[in-house]
């Protein structure tokens, strides 16, 4: 059992939501825990192909957005 301390720490919302989903079996965990999103054009297409590393980074850096995270930093 967890000591007050900790209980008090964690709102009560959370500790509910939590208690819940460790009930649930694991083959609804795995439903609920993968996500699809859609990114754009790294999705449109099924595959690509690139000789080096330097072409697959340019490629990444003059095709994606930002936000998608494939950029250089």
């Amino acid at each position: 059992m967890a000591d007050t301390k900790t209980q008090r720490e964690i709102p009560a919302d959370w500790l509910a939501e939590f208690e819940a989903a460790s009930r649930r079996s694991l083959e609804q965990r795995f439903r609920y825990a993968f996500i699809k999103t859609y990114k754009p054009v790294m999705d449109d297409a099924p595959y690509r192909v690139f000789d080096t590393m330097a072409d697959y980074r340019k490629w990444c850096e003059e095709n994606l957005p930002d936000w998608l995270g494939y950029g250089r930093v």
